[in-house]
């Protein structure tokens, strides 16, 4: 039961068509998504193992895309911690946050914890029932930094000062985040999830130096608890970030690369894997008649690398954004996408 295109790409085997998924795929934009949050919460559409099914199914079910991912949060284990955990108007809030070592003491144990994470086991159970048997499902944690970025700062805050100000923190958080995340993903697994995304979408926003220095080693922790079976991504990180052993070996499935990056380039970093992107997904906000035009500049240099080398050129591809579907994207130009790469990509 998975997508033939995506093994391929997870394989680095030669295909014409390129599997494609999007981050958020399953979110606001989509009626499908609108008609059940007027129904439920969000909270219910995430730990009701049905729910979260359904949504999960929407766009796979709509647009065809070739991927499924578990519609869930990245911020649950630190409710799970104990840290209280709020969604409103304004973004996620959680009920306290770290401010010195003996707050990170007051952390639950990873056995409190992690029972409060065995819904998305089930919702995985759920998801993989649901989807057709040629579409792959993936499941995704988030990252060490961006979740210790929110639990330093409580909610959500671009400039991340209070977590870099608190940056002596991460690596005794990590002690106690790592072995969680590590059996967070385990859970996913046991549900039928064939690979699980870690979305470190703010570690991009520190310096190289102290990517690798501090956050990479706790990367490293849940690249050798699951060798080759999770992927990572990064919003912002450059060649200076990823130009490491862990990224550039088997160690990962695969990479995901923001709008930032030249997709060629992603392509040749690694011999090995996936790369996933990287669309600027704020496009999809465009004039349906502009976006087509902007999509095939986009595909023009993957078109003429292909002309040139073969299908080979581009083997590993996963045709994606560079983040999440944004809210209030026309679903219109989420269906002339995955329309328009199949057709510029043919088999």
């Amino acid at each position: 039961m998975a997508n033939i295109r995506f093994t391929n790409a997870l394989g680095r085997v030669e295909q014409p068509t390129p599997p494609i998924w999007f981050m958020r795929q399953a979110g606001r934009y989509h009626r499908h998504y609108q008609a059940l949050r007027a129904k439920h919460s969000f909270m219910e559409l995430c730990k009701v193992p049905e729910l979260a099914a359904e949504v999960t199914w929407g766009p796979i079910q709509d647009f065809d895309f070739d991927v499924a991912i578990l519609f869930s949060d990245l911020l649950f284990p630190l409710e799970a911690f104990g840290m209280g955990l709020e969604y409103g108007d304004g973004g996620p809030t959680l009920g306290w946050h770290l401010s010195d070592n003996a707050s990170v003491a007051k952390l639950a144990s990873i056995e409190e914890a992690l029972p409060k994470l065995e819904f998305q086991r089930e919702a995985v159970k759920h998801c993989r029932a649901k989807l057709p048997a040629d579409k792959s499902l993936i499941g995704f944690v988030g990252g060490p930094w961006t979740l210790f970025c929110y639990a330093a700062q409580g909610k959500h805050d671009g400039s991340l000062l209070e977590a870099k100000r608190k940056l002596p923190l991460f690596e005794y958080f990590s002690d106690k985040l790592v072995p969680l995340l590590i059996r967070n993903i385990e859970l996913q697994f046991q549900g039928g999830a064939e690979l699980v995304m870690v979305f470190d979408t703010a570690a991009g926003e520190i310096s190289p130096q102290i990517f690798q220095q501090r956050v990479v080693p706790q990367i490293a922790k849940l690249a050798a608890a699951y060798p080759g079976r999770l992927g990572y991504y990064s919003r912002g990180t450059t060649l200076d970030h990823l130009r490491h052993p862990l990224f550039l070996e088997k160690n990962f499935a695969g990479l995901g690369m923001d709008h930032r990056w030249d997709l060629l380039t992603a392509l040749a970093l690694r011999r090995t894997g996936f790369q996933q992107g990287n669309f600027d997904q704020a496009l999809l906000h465009a004039d349906p008649t502009d976006f087509k035009k902007l999509l095939l500049q986009y595909l023009e240099p993957m078109e003429r690398l292909r002309d040139r080398l073969g299908s080979r050129a581009l083997a590993g591809w996963v045709c994606g954004l560079g983040h999440g579907v944004l809210p209030k994207t026309p679903e219109e130009n989420v269906r002339t996408f995955v329309t328009t790469v199949r057709e510029r990509f043919r088999g």
